[in-house]
């Protein structure tokens, strides 16, 4: 039996020291297989990129099955993908009748929890209470960044109202009829029939022409808002920051509704502004656009 002493020395000259956090290339490379060790930087910058990137959103999604079409689900998931990851996943409604049945075929599939809310009465609306109560529920007892609201009803006006006042993101989604109040309560309101699926290939919105595009007068209007409440002293303004000044505007706008899946599209499409591309070092492009110069009348 060795003693304590012996049990607690160490061979001479070897020291401890507290392991990092990260450690550098040369620490662990003899851990490495013999191609890896033989790639030498290139893999430690494969390491870098397997780093952890910023944290994505956190949304709990809440639909109210009584209000939404089921043939939009597919291109709903997707588009909120575009926002962050949907952490909580429910839909409302009363599982009972045989009009959710469209509903039932898709749960499964992307793992949405159905909430069985029976009506009581003929006429009210059971669903919207249930829907609203899980939501403040969720709003002070979840970590979450924001909440995207699944109906075309304005009863979900001051709940997503409220919800913003807490300081989380509202992203409403619903079909044309929804009630301007509540597309404005929103912060960025997705009508659901430009959505992927939610219209059959034939029925698609088309691309309007440049001529019908500055024709209207509500469009080229908010454009020009948005660009000149943007623009540096030179005249150019960033797509991102026009982008984000026509969502503080409008909160159902999307380039989708003129047959564009972009907004820069949208925008060239207009021939209204110069556009300029510029390449940043990592590889990002960012598009700057100005109001083409009008020439000016000849004086008699």
């Amino acid at each position: 039996m060795k003693s304590g002493e012996e049990l607690g020395s160490r061979p001479p000259g070897l020291q401890c020291r507290p392991t990092p956090s990260v450690l550098p290339w040369t620490s662990h490379r003899h851990f490495l297989p013999i191609w890896a060790r033989e790639s030498g930087p290139r893999i430690a910058t494969l390491f870098r990129l397997m780093e952890p990137t910023t944290p994505q959103r956190r949304f709990a999604v809440l639909i109210d099955a009584d209000n939404v079409s089921a043939s939009a689900l597919e291109g709903l998931i997707a588009e909120i993908a575009n926002y962050g990851v949907a952490q909580v996943k429910r839909i409302y409604g009363d599982w009972t009748l045989p009009n959710l049945k469209s509903w039932k075929e898709q749960l499964l599939e992307h793992a949405i929890q159905p909430i069985q809310q029976f009506r009581y009465t003929v006429g009210k609306n059971a669903t919207d209470s249930a829907l609203i109560i899980d939501a403040m529920d969720l709003l002070f007892r979840s970590k979450l960044d924001g909440f995207c609201l699944v109906s075309s009803d304005s009863d979900f006006t001051r709940l997503a109202s409220r919800i913003r006042e807490e300081g989380l993101m509202v992203i409403g989604f619903g079909e044309r009829k929804t009630p301007r109040a509540f597309v404005t309560a929103c912060d960025r309101f997705v009508f659901t029939d430009i959505l992927r699926g939610a219209a059959p290939e034939k029925d698609s919105t088309p691309k309007k022409s440049a001529t019908e595009l500055k024709h209207d007068h509500k469009l080229v209007d908010l454009l020009r808002w948005a660009v000149e409440g943007s623009e540096d002293e030179d005249g150019w303004a960033n797509l991102g920051a026009v982008g984000a000044k026509i969502m503080s505007q409008k909160p159902d706008f999307d380039s989708r509704s003129y047959g564009f899946t972009k907004l820069s599209h949208l925008v060239e499409a207009t021939g209204m502004f110069d556009i300029e591309r510029q390449t940043s070092q990592t590889g990002r492009v960012d598009i700057f656009l100005r109001e083409v110069a009008q020439p000016k009348s000849r004086g008699r």
